[in-house]
């Protein structure tokens, strides 16, 4: 093909992005003339140029190409979101912003997956992470002046608690200050395992989802996580599944009759169950033993 045509069907195809906003290499095909094969190598060569941007989430198998500055049109396209990502994009976009800390794992996992509108910021001196709706400017709320944090405070501590009378404060040599300095010293300490703690929910939820990836398996959607387990839908060779993967090194019995329990209230569907490491032995020599058992029952 001489290099006159590549030059013009590619200008076509950015027309025809900037004229529609973003859209699928399907349609590109079409209005450009070709197989989905050469519209692929063409589009991949312009976004090698920067021309064009290409878009985290998938509508089924393929992402959306848009030139810079679509990148607010791609909301029409949320409704193609997952069930947990929809969740999470709906909550992001009616506040704008969210503490990560402070939200449900389930929905913090889902901001990760919604790159194309949560975008993760930290104010000027804190280490929090937040997520802003992708619509939302750089700094969305500027942070309150370190001299004016404490004001409040004062007026908290000068008051004495309200479940210990005056008298019974005396009679026991209790004074205001050193019972809220003590109230504020144990928020201090309970704040500080939330945080290892959702680091390792986090981490074993990773770990989780790079195994199915390896193994070909689609996440549909979480019901459970936190840093002990994570209880999956997925889709492994087109039949959906639960998938039940436990932060442990050792799976027994009763882990396996907790996920059968866990796939029959998804209708009775097939199940997979993960560890950190081997069956215990016994429950491995159960498994064989039953494989090719055919039933159980009563000495009549």
């Amino acid at each position: 093909m001489p290099a006159q045509d590549t030059s013009q069907i590619k200008e076509k195809i950015v027309a025809f992005i900037r004229r529609t906003g973003p859209s699928l290499p399907v349609h590109i095909a079409k209005e450009a003339g070709l197989s989905i094969l050469f519209t692929s190598a063409f589009l991949s060569e312009i976004l090698s140029e920067k021309s064009i941007k290409t878009s985290d989430m998938r509508i089924g198998s393929s992402s959306l190409y848009f030139v810079p500055g679509q990148e607010k049109m791609l909301e029409r396209f949320a409704h193609h979101l997952k069930s947990r990502e929809k969740d999470a994009f709906i909550l992001l976009k009616e506040k704008g912003t969210l503490k990560d800390l402070e939200q449900e794992p389930a929905i913090r996992v889902a901001l990760r997956e919604i790159k194309d509108f949560a975008i993760p910021f930290r104010r000027q001196g804190s280490e929090e992470l937040e997520w802003r709706f992708f619509n939302i400017p750089e700094k969305p709320q500027a942070p309150k002046p370190e001299e004016e944090i404490p004001k409040e405070i004062p007026q908290v501590q000068e008051k004495p608690p309200k479940e210990i009378p005056p008298k019974q404060n005396q009679e026991l040599g209790i004074f205001d200050e050193p019972v809220e300095e003590n109230k504020i010293k144990k928020v201090q300490k309970n704040k500080r395992p939330k945080k290892k703690d959702s680091q390792k929910e986090n981490n074993f939820f990773m770990k989780v989802k790079e195994s199915l990836a390896k193994k070909s398996i689609e996440m549909v959607d979480i019901l459970v996580f936190n840093k002990n387990e994570t209880i999956l839908k997925v889709r492994e060779a087109g039949i959906e599944k639960v998938l039940v993967a436990y932060n442990k090194r050792r799976i027994s019995e009763g882990d396996i009759i907790k996920a059968s329990k866990k796939a029959e209230e998804f209708g009775n569907i097939p199940y997979i169950v993960l560890g950190n490491g081997t069956l215990l032995k016994r429950t491995g020599d159960l498994l064989k033993a039953v494989k090719n058992l055919s039933s159980v029952g009563e000495i009549e």
